[in-house]
Order: structure tokens, then sequence, then C-alpha cells
């Protein structure tokens, strides 16, 4: 029997982005247990990624483009010898859908196109703005159509993918290694709380709105409030702390808190996101709070393991109910656990993902 393969085409270089970490990465094991044979083609190089997302260095950013391009056509020759090629997002960050039509039509090959965000809605930050020109966010569509799988990491984005014509769409929720990097768990007790949240720098304005909350509460109860990102925010709270992301430590950083937040502002953006917060809070046996937006009302179960809140007054009794008893906290995060390890995990979902490949 011929051996099964796959070639993964991602954005990113190995080991730095959440989203390719935990939705392919974090598969290798898996793959390696099934004798797959399988290889991760990056359209970006480490150097590219150090600049990327910081302003200036136009001219540094532009070589690094075009190295990847390079990169991109020596995959084109890659890919005759593989049956599957898995495309993560996109195959290159700018202009049309060249490689994917390439690998779709041309070449005939198997794709299977993944992606956790909306992506097809314009979404950049201030030190890329001038990309927005250059982007072209339409090609979504166009992919969903000329792929054979496409794998969306909730029900709003395999709903859209269906919309733009696609034949098949699965839905992968974006998983934790609950054996691994996800293992501990959190040891509740009654010692002074810590609310926290984790993210990247992009989405460190979904706080803004709920630090005035945090600070009228911290006049109340004695509870620290927790950031861990790739950049420090500035926040007027008189207790708080930092903890810069490490992809060696993030399970165990999340064991400082007590409580996980996840506040988010409903729209088509938002609706896209994957929960994947949350997923890491209650995979540590940490009960959450969060914004009833899109996926959210999924993985939260109400009163379960966590709080879905709509108002600031619903925010403020969920965390007030949370920061006061530490047997609610353990009770919330013991199903929590549960929840993730049943479905959210990569064991509950490795034979979703190796039923792609053929």
């Amino acid at each position: 029997m011929k051996q099964k393969n796959i070639l993964f085409i991602v954005p990113y270089p190995r080991g730095r982005a959440p989203s390719q970490r935990f939705r392919v990465e974090l598969y290798e094991p898996v793959l390696r247990a099934h004798e797959v044979r399988y290889e991760i083609a990056s359209f970006m190089d480490e150097k590219t990624w150090g600049i990327i997302f910081k302003p200036g260095n136009t001219f540094s950013k532009v070589t690094g483009i075009l190295r990847g391009y390079a990169r991109r056509f020596a995959h084109l020759y890659k890919a005759l010898r593989y049956d599957n090629i898995f495309i993560h997002r996109e195959a290159a960050p700018l202009g049309p859908p060249v490689f994917e039509w390439i690998l779709c039509k041309v070449m005939r090959k198997r794709v299977i196109y993944d992606f956790d965000d909306a992506i097809w809605i314009p979404n950049i930050s201030r030190s890329n703005r001038f990309a927005k020109w250059l982007k072209a966010f339409g090609k979504v569509g166009h992919i969903c159509r000329w792929a054979s799988v496409v794998t969306g990491g909730n029900d709003y984005l395999n709903a859209y993918a269906r919309q733009q014509g696609a034949r098949e769409t699965m839905l992968l929720p974006t998983c934790v290694d609950t054996e691994h990097g996800h293992h501990y768990t959190k040891q509740h007790a009654d010692h002074k709380p810590v609310v926290g949240w984790t993210g990247s720098h992009s989405t460190l304005v979904y706080l803004d709105e709920m630090i005035p909350l945090i600070r009228n509460l911290q006049e109340q109860y004695k509870f620290s409030f927790l950031v861990i990102a790739d950049k420090k925010p500035e926040l007027d709270l008189k207790d708080w702390q930092f903890v810069p992301w490490n992809a060696a430590s993030e399970g165990t950083d999340l064991l400082r808190m007590d409580i996980g937040v996840m506040p988010l502002k409903p729209d088509a953006w938002t609706e896209g996101k994957c929960g994947f917060k949350l997923i890491q809070y209650l995979s540590c046996g940490i009960p959450a709070v969060a914004d009833p937006v899109g996926v959210n009302q999924v993985i939260i179960d109400e009163g379960q393991n966590g709080f879905l809140c709509r108002t600031t007054e619903e925010w403020r009794n969920a965390l007030t109910q949370l920061i006061c008893d530490a047997s609610l906290r353990e009770r919330m995060g013991t199903r929590g656990r549960e929840k993730i390890v049943a479905q959210y995990s990569i064991r509950s979902q490795a034979e979703r993902f190796l039923s792609l490949i053929v």
C-alpha cells in the first residue's frame, strides 16, 4: 500500500504563529505515529518574521516577501511529490491566489484549505497599512470553490465557505495537546486570585473597555490582573502583572491565572474567531468569562465552566462570584477541563484530521 503523504503550505516560520502551531504543527506526532510522510513549507523566513509586524523596515520587508515568493515557486515543484496539499490561510500574503490556482487547476492536486479567522474581511495593522492595497481579500472565496475540502475552525467559517461554493466542508476546531503542552491543571485555593487575559498585540484592543470595570472591582476585592502577550500594554490599574508570551512556557504561565477573560466586540470579524483563549483557559482547569460572540457560545456552558456576559453588570456579577469563591472556581475548572479533553484536544480530533489525507 502506498504511504500516505501531505505537504503543508503555511504562511509563517515554524513555532511562531498560534494558528499555525495549533492547527498544523501540533498534529506532527499524530502524522508520525501513523507513518504519514509530510513536509511543512513556510512562506516567511525567520528574518522577515522578526520585522514584519513592526513599523518601518520597508525595504527589508519587501525583500523578505520577495524571498518568500521565490520559495513558493520552489514549493510548486516539491508539490509534485505529494498527493495531498494542505493550505493554511493562504499560500502568499499579497495579490491574487496564483499558487492556489496552479495547485488546484493546473496540477490537479487534492487541496485542503484551512482557516480559523474571517480572513476575507480586511483587518490590517497600523504598521502595515500599505499592505491593504496589495491584499486580495476576495481570493478566499475563490480558494474555497477550488479546494477539494475546506476545514474551518467553526460553523460560521464553514458557512461562508459553502456560500462561496465549497464542494465539501469539515469542522476542525483549533485544539490543544492536553497530554503534553496543556496538561497541567490549576489547583484552586483560598488565596489572592488572579484574573488573566492572554493574546497577541493585535487583540489587546479588546481589553480597553473592561479595564474601568477591573479598576472598580479592585477597589472592592483583593485580586491581581495578569496579561500574557507579545507586547506590554499600558494599563491604568493599581495591581497588575505582565508576562511576555513564550511558547516554551505558555502552558505553565497560564496557571498563574485563577480566572480567564475573553472580552470581544460583536462584529463580522469576531464572529469568525475560534475561541482559542477559552480553549486554553479551560484546558488548564481555569473557568472563563467571555462575551457571547460566535463560538464562545459553544465552548462556554453557562454556569458550568464559565459565564457569558452581555452587559457590564453581568461581567461584574460573574467576576465577583469567581473572585470570592475558590470552590466555584474549582468546580467550573474541572468541568471545563473535561470538555476540552473530550472535544478540543488533539486526541479527540486526530481521526478527523487523518481522514483528510487520502
